[in-house]
């Protein structure tokens, strides 16, 4: 199992090159290529969510990715630092005024990764939430 982190300042500039990251760990762990665009564009989703909320809860903590590559599976984790941070599929609600059009976006987010990844999980505690995705991987068999 093979697994790289990528910690990323919450800023909207860096999630290009989380996508770029993902996108070429997924080719090498055996993602198919046809696969490859719905990672790169539900990673962008993910961390662009993470950064959204690390803005607007103004938290300075980096963005987490976690990208795995297992024998028969791919996934990737984004994680960010805000308590609570599930989003409507894990019960979060956004407090305060002027919230209503981040959880809306967040939301959105949310129903756009829903629809690129078939097998994907979002959970929020204390410590933050995590959207996981995973996609079927088929490694390149390794030659003498």
């Amino acid at each position: 199992m093979a697994t790289v982190e990528l910690r990323f300042s919450a800023l909207p500039e860096h999630v290009r090159t989380a996508r770029l990251v993902a996108a070429a760990v997924a080719r090498r762990a055996g993602v198919d290529e046809a696969v490859l665009d719905e990672v790169r564009l539900a990673v962008g989703e993910a961390c662009s969510r993470a950064v959204g909320l690390h803005e607007s809860h103004g938290i300075t903590a980096p963005v987490r990715v976690v990208l795995v590559e297992d024998e028969k599976t791919f996934s990737i984790e984004v994680g960010d630092e805000v308590p609570g941070s599930g989003g409507a599929a894990a019960g979060g609600e956004a407090e305060g005024a002027g919230e209503g059009d981040a959880e809306g976006e967040d939301e959105m987010g949310l129903a756009v990764i829903s629809g690129l990844v078939d097998d994907v999980e979002v959970s929020a505690g204390e410590n933050g939430g995590r959207i996981r995705m995973s996609w079927p991987a088929h490694p390149a068999p390794v030659l003498p």
